[in-house]
């Protein structure tokens, strides 16, 4: 057993000499997911089409349903829950039911009929920022079209109602709050994808692969060898992201490093095992990097990170289920921006080991099966 650890330590330290000894290798690893963050950072933007909602109506008069009606009817909002308490607000945000909450005070009707502005308040989910800003800009105006058809039945004047937007968890809506948080999954899988799918090209290309397999070396460990590499680097990735995060965006942290980087090792190992699928199939590195690329653009897609989950077809929704890397940003989110703890984000652990649990043994089936 002891001897097979050295064999394996020897094996890894190989990797790493041949993934770093280079000076391009290097700054082709450390130096994109830096450039990235800042393009990121500064130049993405949203669509939204489909925002679901929560409503705690402490008013349950006439104006305060004709105002939720023109929520409901405008295509863009979808109620999904009735609150019966403030305390509900909370647990429908962190869940991730709803984007946003509108409360509706018990004076709204009153308030109306005498003339006086009338307070709705609005409690959005600023973990995504944009999605989040761009659905208060909606309140915003389904509330005003109300306002101005009530003056308008009434022969009132003055702004008869108030938006009061709060955003959790992203104060003040800024764009680099969502997007730098989730580089830390993205930017990480596309590295260790590339890595995995093509240590073992390379071995074939540079014809060492068949000295590698008169070795004393079992497929099961020169999997590990080149497995533990990527995990490596991924997470060196991850570190740097977080330095981008926190010593330049002063993008304020919430949570523990210790639950953050425990979820990322999930799934980075997750990312590893499709990597090691695409190294069994492939015989030289510019297939690898075909089908790396190929992978790559659907998981980004399907990630949540360029549009909404809930915006995509019903079909894609299903897909995302098997995105690994739909929940790396979950969690980096989650841990980053709200502070979530292990079991908070437990629902988005299990099917990263559940993903890890079939992709690392079907590669190392099929891993042992070429070289039969």
């Amino acid at each position: 057993m002891f001897y097979t650890v050295l064999r394996i330590v020897a094996l890894i330290r190989k990797e790493l000499l041949a993934i770093l000894k280079d000076p391009r290798s290097r700054v082709s690893l450390f130096l994109p997911p830096v450039i990235q963050c800042f393009l990121f950072g500064y130049a993405a933007t949203y669509d939204l089409n489909h925002v679901p909602y929560a409503v705690l109506d402490q008013d349950r008069t006439t104006a305060s349903r004709a105002l939720l009606a023109r929520l409901d009817g405008s295509g863009v909002f979808e109620r999904v829950a009735n609150l019966s308490s403030p305390a509900d607000i909370r647990r429908n945000i962190d869940d991730r039911r709803v984007l946003l909450v509108v409360q509706i005070g018990q004076d709204f009707q009153r308030n109306l009929e005498a003339g006086q502005p009338a307070t709705v308040q609005v409690i959005a989910d600023g973990r995504n920022s944009n999605t989040a800003g761009t659905a208060l800009g909606y309140v915003q105006a389904v509330a005003q079209a109300f306002g101005t058809a009530w003056q308008k039945q009434y022969g009132q004047t003055g702004p008869p109602i108030t938006v009061t937007p709060r955003a959790w968890y992203n104060p003040t809506l800024e764009t680099r709050w969502f997007m730098i948080p989730a580089l830390v999954g993205t930017l990480s899988m596309l590295q260790t994808l590339l890595l995995t799918a093509m240590s073992v090209a390379r071995e074939r290309e540079q014809g060492t692969f068949d000295q590698l397999l008169v070795t004393p070396y079992r497929p099961s460990d020169i999997m590990i060898g080149k497995a533990v590499p990527s995990v490596l680097v991924g997470m060196a990735q991850v570190t740097l992201i977080l330095l981008v995060a926190q010593l330049w965006f002063r993008i304020p942290f919430q949570g523990s490093f210790v639950t953050l980087y425990a979820g990322l090792a999930v799934f980075l190992l997750a990312a590893i095992g499709i990597g090691l699928l695409v190294s069994s199939f492939v015989t030289t590195m510019q297939q690898a990097m075909l089908f790396s690329f190929v992978l790559l653009m659907p998981f980004i897609l399907l990630s949540g990170l360029a549009t909404p989950i809930r915006n995509m077809p019903l079909p894609l929704q299903y897909c995302t289920l098997i995105n690994p890397l739909r929940y790396a940003i979950d969690i980096a989110h989650r841990v980053y921006l709200e502070g979530a703890t292990f079991s908070q984000i437990m629902p988005d652990l299990w099917p990263l080991v559940l993903i890890a649990a079939v992709t690392l043994p079907a590669a190392a089936w099929l891993f042992r099966h070429r070289l039969a």
